[in-house]
């Protein structure tokens, strides 16, 4: 009987194979996930060409894995929270596909003026059905305020009622809403304290959504660059909005705020941050979920606001965007009935994916973190009463 020796090329395959899963086992057991375990965050391996993603493009390797259905896991927020806690994201090496791929941020301005519709297209414009039938009855795309709060929908109401209580509003009130989404903040506040609000979006979808959802109320949209506001406002607010700005673009960003405050003004900046100053967003969420976007540190903004204004309040609350991220993807979940029609399987895995690895993120608690800041342009005389 002749016996066929194995092909040396099927060999090397098999041998390369081993060494990724075994390095990729190493790592995961730091964060006490085992592969295809039996507790609900161990990664159950569909397709052995995970491991070598999975090391060789780390965030980007992970998540278009789980998007090609390569893996599967029970709990995948909890599985992340794991990984984040463990801090394996930083334990492995990045290849130079990944850094070509994120040259850009170091290289161009990625969020330069020309280039500055691009989020508004690709994800703010994916679907006004996906948003309202994932967020709350005031259709905030930001973390909720959850302190005394066992829904979504209060838990949002308490965020802008929050707002409108650090801004000390009142009747009369000519507020500048930067990335104004679908109007959450302009319509609360001009319901609830009678003020008026102009809010910038490059959004077309959450222009023509929000313009209908106001309707009848003195809040104003437009479909325009924060950089091309230039007229005076009481107070200014910007929810969730300075995570597309970019590095290069802080500095202009404060100083467009501060021209257009009034002296006696006050603005706050609600805004996801890092804990760590960088310079360039994860492969994966740049290339899926928000291009071009980045989140800011704490010491690139005080540098950003230096001798423009004063700090006068900083709070942190990013615990509380755990329990909102999951709020909406349990809505996700609920209404893929709903929405499978128009969007894909892939498509469904890849907003899994962005919402339960956001939430476990965050859960971790030791790199994205939650920041309402409060800023005057010279100091509130007396001093500024932090509300809570």
């Amino acid at each position: 009987m002749i016996k066929f020796s194995q092909n040396p090329l099927t060999q090397e395959v098999e041998m390369k194979t081993n060494k990724y899963k075994t390095l990729t086992e190493q790592l995961l057991s730091l964060a006490g996930i085992e592969i295809n375990g039996s507790n609900p965050w161990d990664i159950q391996v569909h397709d052995e060409r995970f491991y070598k993603r999975a090391v060789t493009e780390v965030e980007l390797g992970l998540g278009e894995s789980y998007m090609d259905n390569w893996w599967d896991v029970e709990k995948l927020d909890e599985m992340i929270f794991r990984i984040m806690r463990a801090d394996l994201q930083n334990k492995v090496k990045r290849n130079l596909k990944i850094a070509l791929q994120l040259a850009g941020f170091y290289l161009i301005n990625m969020q330069a003026r020309q280039r500055a519709f691009i989020i508004g297209e690709r994800h703010y414009d994916l679907g006004n059905d996906l948003f309202q039938n994932m967020l709350d009855k005031r259709m905030n795309y930001s973390c909720a305020y959850w302190r005394d709060a066992k829904t979504l929908d209060v838990a949002q109401e308490n965020k802008l009622e929050l707002i409108c209580k650090k801004l000390y509003l009142k009747p009369g009130t000519r507020v500048l809403d930067i990335g104004c989404g679908w109007g959450a903040f302009g319509k609360y506040a001009a319901e609830k304290y009678g003020v008026e609000v102009v809010g910038v979006t490059v959004s077309k979808e959450q222009v023509a959504l929000g313009k209908e959802l106001c309707k009848g109320l003195p809040v104003e949209f437009r479909l325009q660059d924060y950089r091309d506001v230039n007229e005076k406002f009481d107070r200014i607010v910007s929810v969730g909005m300075i995570e597309h700005v970019g590095y290069k673009n802080y500095r202009e960003y404060f100083q467009l705020a501060e021209r257009n405050l009034k002296d006696d003004g006050l603005f706050l900046l609600h805004t996801i941050g890092e804990v760590r100053s960088t310079i360039a967003t994860d492969a994966w969420t740049h290339k899926y979920i928000f291009p071009n976007g980045m989140l800011p540190s704490i010491a690139q903004l005080a540098k950003a606001v230096e001798n423009l204004f004063i700090i006068e309040d900083l709070h942190n609350f990013g615990a509380d965007y755990d329990k909102t991220l999951m709020a909406w993807y349990d809505n996700f979940q609920n209404s893929w009935e709903k929405l499978k029609n128009k969007y894909s399987e892939r498509f469904y895995r890849m907003w899994k994916y962005f919402l339960l690895s956001s939430a476990g993120a965050f859960r971790a608690r030791n790199k994205n973190q939650l920041w309402q800041i409060v800023l005057s342009k010279k100091g509130v005389l007396g001093g500024y009463q932090s509300i809570r």
